[in-house]
Order: structure tokens, then C-alpha cells, then sequence
């Protein structure tokens, strides 16, 4: 939480700056261009990630306390709807099974419908984010969560999605290297 408002803290100067008129030639909406361009580049990574690893291994983890990997792209999916739906007025929708089934019993769907559903999300949150412009960053959003609501800036839940896919790209990238494969980002680039 601490790295967050220290994030928010950071973001505070920029969006003053941007709210000013840009220079001739520059992105008008530089902040939001970052934390889109972020975001897709997890997205393919993630998508690319979860497409490789054999079914066999998505009931995968290191440790009985840690989630599997399973459990990780039923999460990742959950989260996105979670985030992408305070980017603005448009919000998913999503089946009830989607939503009334435990996570526990979703980590263990089959590969294809677990990455399925991960890549709707993904989908969903590439819509959300035509929403988004740097003036609306400093907006105040109602985010609940454990049943609990509170106000914060939009940002807080654009920063908090980037973070969040990171964190898990990061955990899967590790499961991955466990199991002697290698992450996407770890991947020979083809050279021009």
C-alpha cells in the first residue's frame, strides 16, 4: 500500500504538468499512453505465459501455501474485471458462473477455458482504457472490496492493475523457470 501512495505521490506532478497545454508534437494524453502501453505489454506477456505452460502443470505449485497456476489465471481474470471497471462509466459483465464459483473450484477448470477467460478480460480492460485520458486520473472512484468501500483516485486503480500483473507475471515467470521453462521475456528476440 505504502508503494502505491508513494507511486501516487509521484504521479501528482505530471498531472499538473499535463493538465497544462502540451508542446507541439507530444502525446496528449502522456500518462495514460504509459500505463496503457504498460498494461498491453503484461497482457501479451501473461497471455503468451499461460498459453505455453501444459495443462498438466496448471495444478502446479512450489509450496501447498502458495497458488497454483491454475489459481493465478482465474485470479488474474477476476482482478481485471476488478480494476478495468473504476476506468470509467462502462463495466463488464460477466456470467454467474464467472462470478458465484468459488475461486478454489475455478483454478481447477480446464487450460482452455481458464485462458479463455483470462484473454475476455483482457479484452474487456483494452475497451475500459479508450475511457481513460490524464484528466481523468485525478477523479475520485468508489472502489469496494472485502465488502468494505472508500474513495480514492481513479489512478489508484490504473496503477494498482499494472502492479498487480506484474506481481503475477512475475509468479508465473518463476513457476515457469521451476519447471524448466522459460518465461516469454526470457525468450531469445528474433533478431531483424
Amino acid at each position: 500500500m505504502k508503494t502505491i501512495r508513494v507511486a501516487l505521490l509521484a504521479l501528482a506532478l505530471p498531472i499538473g504538468l499535463a493538465a497544462q497545454q502540451p508542446a507541439a508534437g507530444s502525446q496528449a494524453n502522456p500518462i495514460t499512453g504509459v500505463f496503457r502501453g504498460r498494461t498491453m505489454g503484461l497482457q501479451r506477456n501473461l497471455a503468451a505465459a499461460f498459453d505455453s505452460i501444459p495443462e498438466a502443470k496448471f495444478s502446479y505449485k512450489p509450496t501447498p501455501a502458495q497458488l497454483s497456476i491454475g489459481y493465478i489465471a482465474q485470479h488474474l481474470a477476476d482482478d481485471n474485471y476488478f480494476f478495468c471497471n473504476q476506468f470509467g462509466d462502462m463495466k463488464g459483465t460477466r456470467a454467474e458462473k464467472d462470478t458465484a464459483t468459488p475461486d478454489s473450484v475455478k483454478a481447477t477448470w480446464p487450460k482452455a477455458e481458464l485462458v479463455a477467460k483470462l484473454k475476455e478480460s483482457f479484452g474487456f480492460c483494452e475497451k475500459a482504457f479508450a475511457q481513460l485520458d490524464d484528466a481523468k486520473l485525478a477523479d475520485q472512484i468508489t472502489m469496494t472490496f472485502g465488502g468494505q468501500s472508500r474513495n480514492a483516485p481513479r489512478a489508484q486503480m490504473v496503477l494498482g492493475h499494472v502492479i498487480d500483473m506484474a506481481d503475477h507475471y512475475s509468479q508465473l515467470a518463476n513457476y515457469m523457470r521451476l519447471n524448466n521453462m522459460l518465461p516469454p521475456t526470457a525468450l531469445p528476440r528474433p533478431k531483424p
